[in-house]
């Protein structure tokens, strides 16, 4: 599992914008704190539960692109932030087992939600949700309503009008 040593902020990072902001608020608070900062990120290899992983084909296809997706998040906050330690690690776990095991020698947990209704949290379940009630260390979940939504890209108006539109496939 994780190494997360006792005092370090641990971070849930997935491929969400949510959990990079997580990952910023866990890096100002570490360079107030003084902590380290672990950016956790769970991987499984489910190729039939997972479109991802099926398309990857094998497990080290997975890790590789698991690495390279959490090693530029990281990358990227480290650079914001440089006198704070940020380690990355990936493990082979489902989030929510890899979070709870994690959080036995943390300071802290810091998640990103995702904001998911009811229902789809009843079919799926919710790792914020699961880490409030079992972690052995506070947890602090940064809400999707307070990231800013990517803008969204514009056509401009006079490809707008040139542009054919089919009617409803049936």
């Amino acid at each position: 599992m994780t190494t997360a040593n006792q005092g370090d902020i641990v971070v849930g990072v997935d491929h969400s914008a949510v959990s990079v902001a997580a990952l910023r608020w866990a890096v100002s608070e570490a360079a107030v704190s003084g902590r380290q900062v672990v950016a956790l990120r769970a991987w499984t290899f489910e190729p039939v539960y997972d479109l991802g992983a099926a398309v990857a084909g094998t497990p080290q296809t997975v890790v590789d692109r698991e690495r390279q997706q959490l090693d530029e998040v990281v990358g990227e906050v480290r650079a914001e932030h440089p006198g704070v330690a940020i380690r990355a690690e990936l493990v082979e776990h489902s989030a929510t087992v890899a979070l709870e095991e994690a959080s036995k020698t943390a300071a802290m947990l810091v998640l990103g939600s995702h904001g998911r209704g009811r229902l789809l949290k009843l079919l799926v379940g919710s790792v914020a949700e699961h880490c409030l009630r079992e972690a052995n260390c506070p947890v602090v979940v940064i809400p999707a309503r307070t990231v800013p939504e990517p803008e969204k890209a514009t056509v401009p108006e006079p490809e707008i009008a040139a542009t054919y539109y089919p009617g409803p496939l049936l």
